[in-house]
C-alpha cells in the first residue's frame, strides 16, 4: 500500500506531540539498551557524584536540543529524502536522552528546569535552517555534533575515573554524534565558516555552564 504523504498540519500536530514528550520525558523508550545495563555503579563521593549528575545533566539538555533542532529541521525540509534522514536521527537522538535520564536517576539527580528554554531555541534554530535549504539545515546538524562532540570529549576527561556507568553512556554518545554529522555532510551539508562555529559555541557554553547547576 502506498503511504499516504503527511500535510504541514499533520507534521505540525506530530512535532506537537513530540514536542510534550521530549519536555515532560514521558511515552519516551530507547530502542537500544543503555551501555551502562549490566554494570555494577561504584562508590562514588557526594562531590564525585554531584559533579557526575552536573555533566549527565548537561547531556540530557543536549540531547533535548538535538530532538528540538531534528524536529525543526524536519517540519520545513523541502525533500522528503532529508526530512527521512532528520526524523531517523532525531529518533536515535531518543536513546541518549532515554540513556543520560536513567543515569541521572541513578545519581539521585534531575533533569535541567531549563530544557523546555533550550528546547524552544533549538526548535526555531533547527525550522529556520531548514527553511533556507536542505544544505544549510544538514550543515547545521553537521557544525552542532561537531561542537557536541567537543563536549562530550571534555566530558570522558571530566567525570571520575570510578563512575564506569557514566563514562560508557558518554563514549557511545560520542560515537554516535559523529557518525550522525559525518552523515549530515556526505548527504550533501555545508561546511560552516570558523566564525559561525565560533558563535555556535559561545551559545553552547552558554547551556552547559546553565544546565549544569539548574
Amino acid at each position: 500500500m502506498r503511504q499516504r504523504r503527511l500535510s504541514l498540519l499533520d507534521r505540525v500536530i506530530t512535532e506537537a506531540d513530540s514536542v510534550m514528550r521530549t519536555i515532560t520525558n514521558s511515552a519516551q523508550a530507547a530502542a537500544r539498551p543503555s551501555p551502562a545495563q549490566g554494570h555494577a555503579d561504584s562508590e562514588l563521593s557526594d562531590r564525585e557524584r554531584r559533579h557526575a549528575a552536573g555533566l549527565m545533566r548537561v547531556n540530557h539538555t543536549g540531547e533535548v536540543c538535538a530532538q528540538a533542532l531534528y524536529q525543526g529541521q524536519a517540519l520545513t525540509a523541502k525533500l522528503p529524502t532529508v526530512r527521512d534522514e532528520m526524523q531517523q536521527a532525531a529518533a536515535e537522538e531518543v536513546d541518549h536522552l532515554v540513556w543520560c535520564e536513567q543515569r541521572l536517576r541513578e545519581l539521585d539527580s534531575r533533569p535541567s528546569l531549563l530544557n523546555p528554554a533550550w528546547y524552544g531555541l533549538s526548535f526555531a534554530l533547527g525550522a529556520v535552517a531548514g527553511a533556507i535549504s536542505d544544505k544549510v539545515s544538514l550543515g547545521f546538524v553537521a557544525a552542532t555534533e561537531e561542537r557536541v562532540c567537543d563536549h562530550l570529549r571534555d566530558h570522558l576527561k571530566s567525570l571520575p575515573d570510578d563512575d564506569r556507568k557514566s563514562r560508557l553512556i558518554v563514549q557511545k554518545m560520542l560515537e554516535d554524534e559523529q557518525r550522525h554529522g559525518d552523515n549530515a555532510l556526505q548527504a550533501g551539508g555545508s561546511d560552516f565558516p570558523r566564525q559561525v562555529k565560533d558563535a555556535m559555541s559561545v551559545v553552547a557554553q552558554v547551556m552547559t555552564r546553565s544546565s549544569y547547576r539548574i
